[in-house]
């Protein structure tokens, strides 16, 4: 079993130790480091072994979001907040999921099983396929049936032949969970499958279904690349 390395910064001490004795429940998570200092947890996850950051987004001296900043995108974050407005900000960055205070167990431990996919698909290039959430049901898609993924505002488009998938997710966290050897990135708001690819004219990419994706200038030797 794979066990995720996890850190809980958060300027309240009674929220830390709460989320302590959850982390503690759930036997692959493994509890590395608190505090209610940002810039120490910063200073720790630089140079010691993590994975997984619970992070609280309102910190009088660094806020979450600013953290991820700094941090960029070396670790896997859920956010945790007071809040319920800031959670969709959330979600610009890289993170699994959010976290409502109070948090109750159950949500909690949603939430670890989410980190728990996604460190398993990390681990494992070989999956054939990976589950999302949408209109409110779990579907299954191949990694294969995938022509492209689209960034939509705080959604991705997720396409193939036959159907289409809206997802609450970014496009820089869709990137992670497919494989290299199969998909590109070659615009801000696009990642293809060179599976599927008829041709390239221009500054575009034509598919075997006919669909016709932009590529950005400054993927467009990344691109060359690979398809050579």
């Amino acid at each position: 079993m794979i066990k995720i390395k996890c850190v809980i910064v958060d300027d309240e001490p009674l929220a830390i130790s709460l989320l302590e004795s959850y982390v503690n429940k759930v036997p692959f998570l493994e509890m590395v480091f608190s505090t209610e200092n940002p810039v120490e947890a910063m200073e720790y996850v630089q140079k010691n072994e993590s994975d997984l950051i619970f992070l609280d987004i309102q910190m009088p001296e660094l806020t979450g979001i600013n953290f991820m900043k700094i941090l960029g995108d070396k670790k896997k974050y859920i956010l945790t907040t007071a809040y319920s407005e800031y959670a969709l900000e959330g979600y610009e960055h890289h993170i699994i999921d959010y976290l409502l205070k109070p948090v109750p167990f159950e949500r909690f431990y949603k939430s670890a099983l989410k980190a728990q996919e996604r460190f398993t698909t990390a681990e494992s290039k070989e999956e054939t396929h990976f589950f999302v959430k949408c209109s409110g049901q779990q579907h299954r898609i191949n990694f294969k049936d995938i022509l492209y993924v689209e960034s939509i505002r705080d959604y991705i488009n997720i396409k193939t032949a036959e159907q289409e998938y809206i997802v609450l997710d970014t496009l820089k966290s869709m990137e992670q969970q497919l494989p290299e050897t199969s998909f590109v990135r070659i615009h801000k708001s696009f990642i293809l499958n060179l599976h599927k690819i008829h041709h390239v004219a221009g500054k575009k990419v034509i598919l075997v279904s006919e669909h016709e994706i932009p590529i950005g200038e400054s993927y467009r030797m990344g691109f060359l690349t690979r398809i050579k």
